[in-house]
């Protein structure tokens, strides 16, 4: 096996179109989106015998807990010979780590086969090592059908509901309105949001390849309630959500925004649908019980990938080690 730096679009999409495991991180145009942050990035391709096996994106963040290569959802093919050449390139670029997140099921065998490589679990991770999942190639009242019986009603209520629309826009200064609900989540979440530069960096790298929709769910004229989609390569992503605390518990705005996204991705012949992440346990304290609550209402199953691998690759690791394992304790997760 070697490694070879993919540089042509096609090539890496046109590769990732046969790949059954996959997120919208490892899209082009998530690398794409990392360029516009200011980050270097590698795309690498796996070579055996001259036909691509696997494609994993690298990025180098530099952070206050020191510099380290991240690999987002990656895949385990190819995975050694990968390794030595993030070692290389961790040496041009002093990175004394490096974070992977794998996209593999969490087994002994591949648990088994990081531990081998030196790698250790991460005290947290960037992205969902955990997701809750639907199938959505069957039919809308199947759909429905299968749905919790309460998340089934507000939906029904919600399409009975003259004072409720939801808005589909691909307009980036829509994105406005979504900050203000997200802002005001965040702080009742007790998280850090996304800037709207970051946000706006996002939405105008998937934009031309229409790959990203902004849902503005309005009660009485009043927007209450917003989502950000990916949609790519099959599956629909509900990457960002915000609602009012206010008005969530008093008409179901917020379910109605959720059904259109899954109608939609129907409509673009996507045949899943990704909630993102959810809470690992039944904890009502964990900060994500509602919202965990609130996605598994919609049917679907769970998904476990591999936790977030570390690699040491200097002593200082130690102590970013300690500073996440402080900030995951701060932020009860």
């Amino acid at each position: 096996m070697i490694i070879r730096e993919i540089t042509d679009k096609k090539v890496w999409e046109g590769f990732l179109l046969t790949q059954k495991e996959k997120t919208f991180l490892n899209s082009w145009n998530w690398g794409e989106f990392q360029l516009k942050q200011g980050e270097k990035i590698w795309r690498l391709g796996v070579y055996e015998s001259e036909k691509l096996i696997n494609v994993f994106l690298v990025i180098k963040i530099k952070a206050r807990r020191g510099t380290f290569l991240f690999v987002p959802h990656g895949n385990i093919i190819g995975i050694e010979v990968l390794i030595k050449k993030l070692k290389e390139i961790a040496k041009e670029e002093k990175a004394i780590f490096i974070k992977f997140a794998p996209i593999c099921e969490r087994t002994i065998e591949n648990i088994k086969i990081f531990r081998d490589l030196g790698f250790r679990e991460a005290p947290i991770h960037i992205h969902p090592d955990l997701t809750w999942e639907l199938d959505i190639s069957i039919p809308e009242d199947q759909l429905l059908a299968n749905m919790r019986k309460t998340t089934r009603y507000l939906i029904n209520q919600g399409l009975k509901n003259e004072e409720i629309e939801i808005i589909k826009s691909k307009d980036i200064k829509d994105l406005k309105e979504f900050d203000k609900i997200y802002t005001e989540t965040a702080i009742r979440h007790h998280f850090t949001p996304f800037s709207e530069n970051y946000l706006e960096k996002q939405f105008s790298c998937f934009a031309p390849d229409d790959q990203i929709v902004i849902y503005l769910g309005k009660h009485k004229g009043e927007i209450i309630s917003s989502a950000v989609m990916v949609y790519w390569q099959g599956t629909g992503f509900y990457h960002h959500g915000a609602s009012y605390s206010h008005n969530s518990n008093k008409v179901p705005v917020s379910y109605l925004t959720q059904w259109e996204a899954i109608k939609e991705a129907k409509a673009r012949g996507c045949v899943n649908y990704n909630f993102w992440g959810i809470a690992p346990n039944e904890d009502k304290n964990h900060p994500w019980a509602g919202l965990t609550l609130f996605k598994k209402g919609f049917g679907g199953y769970r998904k476990e990938y591999v936790k977030t691998q570390d690699l040491p690759l200097s002593w200082i690791y130690v102590f970013t080690n300690l500073i996440e394992k402080a900030r995951k304790a701060k932020r009860r997760l």
